[in-house]
Formats: C-alpha cells, sequence, structure tokens
C-alpha cells in the first residue's frame, strides 16, 4: 500500500485552494475550520505556541474532513523538516527563506536518500500508519509538497534562482515581513510593497511553480487570486474568534 495521496499537492497548479491560518494550537478549532469549506488548513509553528505534539492532534483531527493540512515550521532546518514530516505531514511551508542555497537544503531534507537527506524511520511514524503502510519509504517523496516562504527583499532578489530548484512546489509570498523589511512595517497595503508582490507572483507563474500569499483584505486577496495566486489564505482562526467575539460584544 503506498502513501495517501496529497490532495492539495495534486490540486495545486490547477484549482485556486482557499485557506485558514491555525493558531489557537487546538484540534477542536482545527476540526470546526476544516469543516466549513477551507480547502488548506496551515497548522502554524512559527508564530503560534505549537509544538510536536499539537501539531499531531491537529493533523489529526483535520485528517477527518475534506480539508488539506499545511505545517509551517519555525525554522528551516532539516532535523526540524524530519520530525514533522514523521508526524504525517505531506506539505510543509518553510519561512524566511532567501537563497537557492537553504532552498536546495529544504528540498533535500523532503526526500528520502539517495535523492535526499531525510531520516528513515518510518515504522515509528505517524506518516507511516506506524509501519500499516508498507511502501509508505518508496513512495512518500512523491506524496510531499515543498512551500518556501520568501518575505524580504533579498528573497526577491534571488527569487530567479529559488525558482529554479527542483522539488520546491510553491513560493509562499509574506507580505508582513516583506513589508517591514522594505520599511513599512505594519503597513503590507502600500504600494511599494504590492508591487514588489505583484511582481513577485508574476515570475513565480510564469515558472512551474504555484504562487501563494495570506491576507485577511478581501480586496487584495481577489486581486492576488486575479493574479494567479494558486493557494491563498484568507484569515485566522484568532482573527475569527477575536472578530465574532467583538461584534457580539458590541450588540449588547
Amino acid at each position: 500500500m503506498p502513501a495517501p495521496v496529497n490532495q492539495f499537492k495534486k490540486r495545486l497548479n490547477t484549482d485556486t485552494q482557499i485557506g485558514l491560518w491555525l493558531g489557537l494550537t487546538s484540534p477542536l478549532v482545527a476540526e470546526i475550520c476544516a469543516r466549513r469549506g477551507f480547502d488548506w488548513l496551515v497548522i502554524d509553528g512559527e508564530h503560534s505556541p505549537n509544538d510536536l505534539q499539537s501539531m499531531q492532534s491537529q493533523l489529526n483531527a483535520i485528517a477527518q474532513t475534506d480539508a488539506s493540512s499545511v505545517v509551517r515550521i519555525p525554522i528551516g532546518e532539516t532535523w526540524l523538516v524530519k520530525q514533522v514530516l514523521d508526524l504525517g505531514a505531506q506539505t510543509i511551508l518553510i519561512p524566511m527563506i532567501e537563497t537557492a542555497e537553504h532552498a536546495q537544503e529544504m528540498a533535500k531534507a523532503v526526500q528520502y536518500p539517495p535523492n535526499g537527506t531525510r531520516g528513515v524511520g518510518a515504522s515509528l511514524a505517524r506518516a507511516s500508519q506506524f509501519n500499516a503502510i508498507a511502501d509508505y519509504v518508496s513512495t512518500a517523496d512523491a506524496e510531499i509538497c515543498l512551500l518556501l516562504q520568501v518575505e524580504s527583499r533579498v528573497a526577491l532578489q534571488n527569487l530567479d534562482e529559488i525558482l529554479n530548484i527542483d522539488n520546491v512546489h510553491g513560493i509562499f509570498i509574506g507580505p508582513a515581513d516583506l513589508a517591514a523589511d522594505m520599511g513599512y512595517p505594519g503597513k503590507p497595503e502600500t504600494p511599494a510593497v504590492q508591487d514588489a508582490i505583484n511582481e513577485a507572483i508574476a515570475k513565480i507563474i510564469s515558472s512551474d511553480k504555484a504562487a501563494g500569499i495570506l491576507t485577511s483584505d478581501q480586496n487584495l486577496a481577489q486581486g492576488y487570486i486575479d493574479a494567479g495566486a494558486k493557494f491563498v489564505a484568507v484569515g485566522s482562526d484568532v482573527g475569527l474568534l477575536s472578530l465574532g467575539a467583538k461584534n457580539l460584544r458590541a450588540l449588547y
């Protein structure tokens, strides 16, 4: 029996997939959001207090639904990629990529030898259903989807080289960090930032990679979709709860 089909990867260069960020570390919240029609959900390990166990519980919750899971790790380190893949994540988002060398290192980290450097220990892992998937090691590479996050001026300067790395399937633009790096902290809507984002999206979609981004601004989100972005996150569980609570309290 082979590794499960990665539906997010399968749809990546066809339909535009609409996503939501998960930062509350709760499997119940993850399941609620997954049952509301989002195509993909990001379990965030960079700016949320997620650890491996909370990531695993959310992967389990989302797996009961039609939504796809994406795990964002805190930093692009080979050992951490290995642990998250063994949890069963099939799509992994790696922040703060600035060079082709780092991109190449991450591309190898998601593949087993001889093509990559992922450690072989699947018999202990949820990824192989604890060795119930007999052919996991020989079939896993084909179902792993690697998304790299570019979010600085240096990263955009090196984007052409990053796009040339094999086994990278999507490039995710981080608008908040990019805006800060460009001198506009907290203002990703600034025209200069938007020009840089749209130029990057155009460059990405002209390659064999898919472009992705996060914004809670409905007009910006629609603009990115119209520009050809294939995976767009439009909000977060934190934002939904905060806004819902604020609006409810304002009624009384």
